[in-house]
């Protein structure tokens, strides 16, 4: 038995150049071989689904989707203001928007007070 064996290594360890590439193109026929028919395999089963489709009745047509809820409310944010009035503090927002570079959506003022100089 191990002798069996030795002279099956010798064989393997033996490979030239021409039985490498040997080799190498049956793997990669059988490889792409595969390949072709899992694609084929793939064209089918679409195939068939859309053949199965069709071939429903008109009159079981799946249900209709729900409607979608109503967009939700604007939120209106309610900004304590000191010693400024409205414009002035929607001036000051918008400035604070542009320059964060945040949409003025997704800020929150709380309060906008008047600094004395």
């Amino acid at each position: 038995m191990p002798s069996q064996f030795l002279a099956a290594r010798a064989q393997i360890t033996s490979l030239d150049w021409a039985g490498a590439l040997k080799y190498a193109v049956v793997g990669m026929a059988v490889v792409m071989s595969i390949l072709a028919l899992l694609s084929v395999l793939i064209v089918a089963l679409s195939k068939s689904i859309i053949w199965a489709e069709r071939r429903k009745k008109p009159g079981t047509a799946a249900e209709p989707l729900p409607e979608p809820a109503a967009p939700p409310a604007p939120y209106v944010p309610q900004v304590s203001l000191f010693d400024t009035d409205e414009e002035t503090a929607a001036v000051l927002m918008a400035i604070v928007a542009e320059q964060s570079g945040i949409p003025l959506e997704h800020l929150k003022f709380e309060s906008i007070k008047l600094a004395e100089e």
